[in-house]
């Protein structure tokens, strides 16, 4: 498939803030995602995926595809073109130079997560993971074989969140054999965009012990703040050496299902594992998704600048209404991704009680709300909520949560 600028495109305006206000959930509903139909008397704020509407050069690119019948196996230069894109990207966004080479094809994060443990530390390796943390990163290493240690972050008196740089050192100092340190950055559930200084003490750390980090970067085209998104690969020659990063347009753009993401290795050693022929065979992306991930890429800019303009508004609309719904609970500040941690420990019934401990649970039974339970993010009484909603539904959903509090004895 040939490369098709903007230009020739006939894709609608770069974002329409008053078309997403105006959809309903029956609308949602209607179009079968998982978010909406897994729960469908709820309003449907847990599993990742964005509610807007994806952005016309997406569909654009989608429909020529559909119109070529571009449904066989991989073309070789639309692989060629899908590193090409994603390496010019994280050039023009984050200044981080990558040899499109060097960029390889996934259908996910996770798969590339379990190629690293696999192929690039091996048998026997130790992930370590940071609490709260995005849920199969708790789950995915041991349930295909591998060791799997948690460190808890820390928060400090702004509630900020932030790696517990000395009890990362000591978990990594007591691994006997191969560990692999997973970061996610922006930080999914909190919402974090680390900065250079923390990545690079992060580094220190690693480096100090010989481990290796899986940087998940996934989330980087959505940082809400005027905070830069620095690729932690990017940020040294000792990173480039020691890290395995994956990324994808599939967040920002909302294309999870399409299956294409990118996992990069820029350092000598790292990258011969990743040119193996056996590392990645069995593990190709889909031929569409790679159609999406190009336009998305190349020319989903515009689209993108408006859709976080209108979560940051999303963003800060929650946390005003959530004062108003439920004073006590205390959210993170999102900084990036569209995911938001709201710690409910300090949240009472009119008794005077505690809230039950399977909160997500007890919020879709009661609030008729569908949430993630911060239980399974390593963060026991807290709820991860998807801000990527119609702004409508959001503000309903702050209420709702009220709500169900306030039926409580």
């Amino acid at each position: 498939m040939s490369r098709t600028s903007r230009s020739d495109l006939t894709a609608t305006p770069a974002f329409d803030a008053a078309a997403v206000d105006t959809l309903t959930r029956e609308d949602l509903l209607a179009r079968g995602s998982l978010k909406w139909t897994a729960y469908p008397e709820a309003i449907g704020a847990w599993v990742a995926e964005l509610d807007l509407p994806v952005a016309g050069v997406v569909t654009d690119a989608l429909r020529t595809a559909v119109d070529q019948q571009l449904f066989g196996y991989l073309p070789t230069g639309l692989v060629r073109e899908t590193a090409r894109a994603c390496a010019d990207w994280y050039g023009r966004t984050a200044g981080w130079r990558l040899d499109p080479e060097d960029v390889r094809l996934v259908p996910d994060v996770l798969t590339a997560l379990r190629v690293t443990l696999d192929h690039v530390t091996g048998p026997g390796t130790t992930a370590v993971v940071t609490t709260p943390a995005y849920m199969p990163f708790l789950t995915r290493p041991e349930l295909v074989g591998h060791r799997l240690r948690t460190v808890a972050a820390r928060q400090d008196p702004s509630g900020r969140w932030e790696h517990d740089l000395e009890a990362l050192d000591a978990t990594l100092a007591s691994i006997d054999g191969p560990a692999l340190l997973v970061l996610c950055n922006p930080w999914n559930p909190v919402g974090r965009v680390l900065t250079r200084a923390e990545l690079t003490a992060i580094a220190e750390v690693v480096e100090r012990h010989g481990a290796t980090v899986f940087s998940d970067e996934i989330h980087a085209p959505v940082v809400l703040d005027d905070v830069p998104h620095v690729p932690y690969a990017s940020l040294s020659e000792a990173t480039a050496n020691h890290t395995i990063t994956s990324v994808s347009a599939s967040k920002a753009w909302n294309l999870a299902g399409l299956k294409c993401a990118q996992i990069i290795a820029t350092g000598d050693r790292l990258r011969a594992v990743l040119r193996a022929p056996a590392t990645l065979t069995g593990y190709e992306p889909a031929t569409l998704g790679l159609v999406a991930g190009i336009a998305a890429y190349d020319d989903g800019g515009p689209w993108l600048t408006g859709a976080r303009t209108y979560l940051a508004g999303n963003r800060d609309a929650f946390v005003a209404a959530l004062a108003r719904a439920l004073p006590d609970a205390v959210p993170t500040h999102v900084e990036g991704t569209y995911l938001q941690l709201v710690d409910l420990r300090r949240v009472r019934t009119r008794g005077g009680s505690e809230l039950p401990t399977d909160l997500a649970a007890f919020l879709l039974r009661e609030g008729g709300v569908a949430v993630t339970d911060g239980a399974l993010c390593g963060a026991p009484g807290q709820i991860r909520v998807n801000l990527g909603l119609p702004r409508p539904l959001l503000l309903e959903l702050a209420a709702a949560l009220g709500t169900a509090v306030a039926a409580l004895d």
